[in-house]
């Protein structure tokens, strides 16, 4: 297949999510009706556990957002739900000074024994589907820089853009996964039509060599943790030295005009200089 034409269409993004959603054998759908947003609210609150109690996001506000013309989905395994997502809708001024549509990606989450299956490609998928059939061009999110699970599948399997650094966004998350720890994030930019989501979405984008990085003087790694959500637990402090080491290099990196453009074959970031 060709990814010469700038944007893709419904038709091959729609094949691209059939075959994400037949290998990660679930069935994905969108969401209207109360109890089965309510499934999705279960999802986000067995993932993200409140350490106070109470819920991550009401099912009434998940039927709000909905009826606003924002997303919402979970995948069923056998009618079991497994993995959920929401977002809702917004804008961004261009470079035009004009005001843009786009989606934001807030929440989405897989069950812990259904990791690893294909299911969060297959849920981004069809989301992307969703934003093409709105006529929405642009999906953002943020997502936390330590988890290389995160990198894999966002610059490697959907093709997003990192739009910056974001220190401590959310401020303190009560959450059992987040608690204690600074919710620093990347920006996740995703032009849903691209060549880039388009190549990602076909299994195209591939982890740089060791040689790929090596060729060129301008490309750089940033290491990460193997395992930072199991370091969290067994050692914290650790954890946070990690936080502030790769905060200072991303930041720098960014701020002298770096970007990502992709992952090693173990999920570090790859960067490359910007040359004068």
């Amino acid at each position: 297949m060709l990814y010469g034409s700038g944007m893709t269409n419904e038709a091959t993004a729609r094949t691209a999510f059939a075959g994400a959603q037949s290998r990660a054998g679930v069935t994905i759908r969108t969401l209207t009706d109360l109890s089965e947003l309510s499934d999705a609210r279960d999802i986000f609150d067995t993932v993200w556990p409140s350490v106070a109690g109470g819920s991550q996001v009401q099912a009434n506000l998940l039927r709000a957002i909905v009826h606003a013309g924002g997303y919402a989905s979970v995948a069923y395994a056998d009618e079991v739900p497994v993995a959920a997502a929401f977002g809702f809708c917004g804008r961004h001024r261009g470079a035009d000074g004009a005001w843009h549509d786009l989606l934001h990606s807030h929440m989405a989450a897989v069950l812990d024994g259904f990791r690893d299956r294909h299911v969060g490609t297959a849920l981004k998928l069809h989301q992307r589907l969703w934003a093409l059939e709105q006529s929405i061009p642009v999906i953002t999110w943020t997502f936390d820089p330590l988890v290389r699970r995160n990198s894999r599948l966002n610059l490697l399997k959907l093709g997003v853009e990192v739009r910056g650094y974001e220190v401590d966004f959310y401020g303190n998350m009560d959450d059992a996964l987040n608690s204690g720890d600074p919710s620093d994030r990347l920006f996740a930019w995703w032009v849903v039509g691209s060549d880039r989501a388009e190549q990602a979405a076909h299994g195209g984008l591939l982890p740089l060599s060791d040689l790929e990085i090596e060729s060129d003087d301008r490309r750089f790694v940033v290491e990460l943790p193997d395992d930072i959500v199991a370091l969290r637990s067994s050692d914290p402090e650790a954890a946070y030295r990690w936080r502030l080491l790769v905060r200072d290099r991303l930041t720098s990196a960014f701020d002298e005009g770096s970007v990502i453009i992709g992952t090693d074959s173990t999920g570090n970031y790859v960067l490359e200089r910007h040359r004068p």
